[in-house]
C-alpha cells in the first residue's frame, strides 16, 4: 500500500478528532453526574461525635504585601478552640512582606491565639517545600492549607472535620468562591472556569468514585495521609496534585463538599493568569508522565485508570486543538483537490461537534448555581473562545517538559481587588510583557488564512472554527498587550 501525503494526513487529522471526541464524550459523562448529583438531598452539616481533634493552619506566602494582613486577619477569626488550632505563616518572602507579617503576627499571638511565623530564605521546594518546613514544626492531627489570597469562612473548620471520621479520607477539599467575580471580564470569564471546574468536574469525580486532586488551598489534609504518601514534594509545578495521586495510590480516599465555599480573589492581570494556567498546564502533564505508568501497571480498576488518564492529561486536549487547527489549511485544500479523503474529513468534523461539550459544562454550572442561564450565552460563547486563546501559552508549556528545565514555581500576583473601581497597576508586582503574545499574533494571522482558504472552497465548518481560534487568540494577546503596557506605564509613573 502507497503512503501518500493525503493518507498521513488524514490518518493524523483521524486520531486527533478521535481523541478530541474521546474527552468530549467524558466531558458529557461528567455533565450528566453532576446532574444527578444535584437531585439529591442537599448535603447536611456533620457535628463532631468525639472529642475535637487539633488542626494546624497553614499559610505559605511569598511577597503578598497587599493581601497578606487580610489572609491572617481572616484565619484568625476562625470558630475553633483556640487551645486546638494553631496558625502556621510560611513565609518565604524576600521584600517588606516580611516586616507586615512580623506585625500583624503580634498582634494576633496578644489575642490569645496560637501562631507562628516561619521565615525561610532559601525558599527551596518553593510552595512545597514551605509546606514541607512547617509540617516538621506542625502540632495538629488535620492540616488546613489557604493561600493568600483566600478568605475562609469563620465556621471552615467546624464543618469540614467532622467529615474524616472516616479513617481513609487523605484530604477533604471545599469549593472556591470568588471575592471579584466582576471586576472585570477577565475575572468574569474566569470565575465561569472555576466554578465549571468544582460544580461539574469534582462533584463528578466525587460522587463516581474516581479519583480527584487536592487543589492546593482550601482544603484539609490529615496529617497522616501525607505523611504515608511521602510529603509534599517539588519535582513538578503542581505539587497538590502530585501528593493526591501517591496518596490514592497508597489506596487513601478522598472527599469533595461543594456546598462549603472558600472565597478567593481573582487574577486581575492577564499576565498573572497565564503565568497561573502555564504552571497548572506543566504541573498537569508532569503528573501525566510521573504516574501513569504507575496507574496502568496498579490492580485498581479499569475505570480508574481511564479516569485517571483522562484527568492528568486534560490539557491535551489545547494540544489537540492546537494540531487540529494547524492542520485545518491543508484539510481544506484537499477537500478541494482530492474527494476521496473528504468522507475522513466529515467524519472528523462530525465528531468534533463534541467540542461544546466544555461550553454545555459552564452553562450547566451556572445554572446549578442559580443564575439566568438565557443571560450567559454571550459569556459561554466567550469562555469557550477564551480557552481556546490559551493554546499557545499550554504548548509552551508542554515544550518545557521536553528538556526537562528546572521547575521554577512562579506564583500569581495579587493586589487586594475585591470591588469595581479598585485601582492595581500602580501597585508593586507588575510584570513584564510576556513575548509569547508575538507567537499568538502570528497564529491569528495563519487562522485568517485559513479561514480565507475554507471560505474560497465552501468548507464553513472549518471557517466558523478558525474564527472562533481567532477570536480567543485575538482576546488573549491583545488584552494582554494593553494592559500589561498599561500597568507597566502607570507603575513607573507612580515611582
Amino acid at each position: 500500500m502507497e503512503i501518500t501525503v493525503t493518507s498521513i494526513i488524514s490518518g493524523l487529522y483521524l486520531v486527533i478528532t478521535l481523541l478530541l471526541f474521546a474527552y468530549n464524550i467524558n466531558y458529557y459523562y461528567f455533565i450528566y453526574l453532576a446532574i444527578q448529583y444535584n437531585r439529591r438531598p442537599a448535603e447536611t452539616d456533620i457535628s463532631f461525635s468525639g472529642p475535637l481533634p487539633k488542626a494546624t493552619v497553614q499559610l505559605p506566602i511569598y511577597n503578598e504585601l497587599y493581601v497578606v494582613e487580610r489572609l491572617i486577619n481572616q484565619v484568625a477569626l476562625l470558630d475553633y478552640p483556640r487551645e486546638l488550632f494553631e496558625i502556621q505563616v510560611l513565609d518565604d518572602s524576600t521584600d517588606e512582606t516580611t516586616q507586615l507579617i512580623e506585625k500583624v503576627v503580634r498582634k494576633i499571638k496578644a489575642q490569645g491565639i496560637q501562631i507562628e511565623h516561619i521565615h525561610r530564605t532559601d525558599r527551596s521546594g518553593y510552595k512545597a517545600g514551605a509546606l514541607a518546613e512547617g509540617l516538621k514544626k506542625a502540632s495538629g492531627e488535620f492540616i488546613a492549607i489557604f493561600d493568600a489570597d483566600f478568605m475562609p469562612e469563620t465556621d471552615f473548620l467546624q464543618k469540614v472535620l467532622p467529615h474524616f471520621k472516616n479513617p481513609k479520607i487523605a484530604f477533604v477539599q471545599t469549593r472556591w468562591d470568588h471575592l471579584n467575580r466582576n471586576y472585570s471580564l477577565l475575572t468574569f470569564l474566569q470565575s465561569l472556569a472555576i466554578d465549571t471546574h468544582f460544580i461539574i468536574e469534582q462533584v463528578a469525580r466525587n460522587s463516581g468514585g474516581y479519583w480527584f486532586n487536592f487543589n492546593g488551598t482550601a482544603g484539609v489534609w490529615r496529617r497522616s495521609a501525607i505523611q504515608d504518601a511521602g510529603g509534599w514534594k517539588d519535582d513538578t509545578l503542581t505539587e497538590d496534585l502530585d501528593l493526591s495521586y501517591r496518596a490514592m495510590l497508597k489506596g487513601w480516599k478522598a472527599l469533595y463538599l461543594r456546598n462549603i465555599k472558600a472565597p478567593a480573589e481573582l487574577p486581575v492581570s492577564f499576565n498573572a493568569y497565564r503565568k497561573q494556567q502555564h504552571r497548572w498546564a506543566r504541573g498537569s502533564l508532569e503528573c501525566a508522565i510521573k504516574y501513569l505508568p504507575i496507574i496502568w501497571s496498579s490492580k485498581f480498576p479499569a475505570r480508574i485508570k481511564i479516569e485517571s488518564t483522562f484527568h492528568l492529561t486534560g490539557y491535551a486536549t489545547h494540544l489537540l486543538m492546537f494540531l487540529m487547527c494547524s492542520l485545518f489549511p491543508l484539510v481544506a485544500f484537499l477537500n478541494a483537490t482530492n474527494f476521496s479523503v473528504l468522507s475522513i474529513f466529515t467524519f472528523g468534523l462530525l465528531f468534533n461537534l463534541s467540542v461544546f461539550a466544555p461550553s454545555l459544562a459552564i452553562l450547566i454550572s451556572q445554572i446549578q448555581l442559580g443564575r439566568k442561564s438565557w443571560r450567559l450565552l454571550p459569556s459561554v460563547f466567550l469562555s469557550t473562545a477564551f480557552g481556546f486563546g490559551m493554546m499557545i501559552n499550554t504548548v509552551r508549556a508542554a515544550l518545557q517538559i521536553i528538556p526537562k528545565k528546572v521547575n521554577e514555581f512562579e506564583r500569581t500576583p495579587k493586589f487586594g481587588i475585591t470591588q469595581k473601581g479598585q485601582i492595581w497597576k500602580q501597585k508593586k508586582y507588575q510584570l513584564r510583557l510576556d513575548p509569547i503574545v508575538y507567537y499568538e499574533f502570528a497564529y491569528i494571522l495563519f487562522n485568517l488564512g485559513t479561514m480565507f482558504i475554507a471560505i474560497l472552497n465552501r468548507y464553513w465548518s472549518i471557517s466558523v472554527f478558525a474564527a472562533i481560534f481567532c477570536i480567543g487568540l485575538m482576546l488573549t494577546s491583545s488584552s494582554t498587550l494593553v494592559q500589561t503596557l498599561s500597568a507597566n506605564r502607570n507603575y513607573k509613573n507612580n515611582i
